[in-house]
């Protein structure tokens, strides 16, 4: 018996390649892993661009965008969720590790991207799968209050939209959902009982869930470079909400 006959359901079972970090052998070991255990699809939490000590290093971040732009074409129905080292770029805001020597690169690369992608909207800062909400940071219950109406409160798919269709004036700022860190909030996510979310963002040691919350950041390092979790996988059925992290 493999690991995937002791699913209860099989459902929609996704690979989760959380925060890359100029990593660009992460994207072959996913498609490895999907092609050996026949998974329906991914999920990209990317911050592909930006590690310690490497602002100098083109090539490198040339070679990881390269790399993500392969898997792109390799897995067409890959889900990708902006991440706040990626939209730094585009809207020329520096943060820690920014490159200003690889902004041109990163720029053009994420072009390369997007149009490799079937459809525009496999690219936003939200994407839902049955009743899991993936993102880069994760989605407060604060942040959708604040600016999704009342009577479109409890429209998930309402929200979904209105959020995807934000700019930087709303989304560069510590509640949206690439920056958010809810393992460090004591604020309430959006939907608790209705929706799991899966989040990136936030360096831990191992895959964990607390409550409706996955945290699956286990690929970060140290400024050392020496790996801070256990850089395995995340894979999730989006049905059962079983879970399991693969090297």
């Amino acid at each position: 018996m493999t690991w995937r006959d002791n699913w209860k359901v099989i459902n929609v079972i996704v690979l989760v390649i959380p925060d890359v970090h100029l990593k660009p052998w992460m994207f072959q070991r996913a498609s490895e892993r999907i092609k050996e255990m026949k998974l329906d699809r991914a999920v990209c939490l990317m911050d592909i661009a930006d590690d310690w000590g490497q602002e100098l290093n083109l090539n490198l971040y040339g070679q990881t965008y390269d790399a993500a732009i392969a898997f792109a074409k390799e897995h067409p129905d890959t889900l990708w969720c902006w991440g706040n080292h990626d939209v730094s770029y585009l809207w020329d805001l520096r943060e820690s590790g920014y490159s200003d020597a690889a902004r041109w690169t990163v720029c053009e690369k994420l072009q390369l991207l997007q149009k490799n992608l079937p459809d525009d909207r496999q690219l936003a800062y939200l994407h839902q799968i049955d009743n899991v909400l993936f993102s880069h940071g994760g989605l407060s219950d604060e942040f959708v209050r604040s600016l999704i109406p009342t009577t479109k409160y409890n429209d998930i798919e309402a929200v979904v939209d209105k959020i995807n269709s934000l700019g930087i004036r709303e989304m560069w700022q510590d509640e949206s959902p690439i920056w958010y860190r809810p393992q460090y909030k004591e604020g309430r996510p959006y939907k608790p009982r209705k929706l799991l979310q899966v989040v990136g963002h936030t360096p831990v040691e191992r895959i964990t869930r607390d409550g409706n919350l996955i945290s699956a950041d286990v690929f970060s390092t140290y400024r050392t470079g020496e790996p801070i979790g256990t850089q395995e996988f995340l894979v999730i059925d989006t049905v059962t909400w079983e879970y399991a992290g693969i090297s």
